[in-house]
């Protein structure tokens, strides 16, 4: 991925992590808290609000430093974005709770973004 792509999906998942946020508070809130998940649903903004932070530094890196690490570290936030906080809206939407058992496979990619971050650092640095 080059870093402009990143910082490209950066910009994107940023603006709708303030949509998602503001469309919750709002126009979901009577759903959200006739399934009780409120909580829930702001877990997953927060979270893809700080890997749509980290994304976009990393993007910020990548026009300095070429490495395959952060190529890696990239597509590991996007996908744990897209599997972490996707899991936990859907949850909060629909109250189906076997959702909860997919939410840790985007929580280890995650995970894996920053161990890949670190790595990139560690070679280059």
């Amino acid at each position: 991925m080059t870093a402009k792509t990143v910082l490209i999906i950066g910009g994107i998942l940023g603006a709708l992590s303030v949509g998602i946020g503001a469309f919750g508070a709002h126009g979901l809130e009577s759903t959200l808290s006739a399934n009780g998940r409120i909580e829930t649903f702001e877990t997953g903004v927060k979270y893809q609000f700080y890997h749509t932070f980290a994304l976009i530094l990393l993007g910020i890196i990548m026009l300095n430093i070429q490495s395959n690490y952060f190529n890696y570290a990239s597509i590991c936030f996007i996908v744990g974005i897209a599997i972490f906080s996707g899991s936990l809206y859907t949850l909060s939407l629909t109250n189906m709770t076997w959702l909860g058992a997919i939410t840790p496979i985007g929580g280890l990619s995650l995970i894996m973004g920053w161990v890949f971050l670190i790595l990139g650092v560690g070679k280059n640095g």
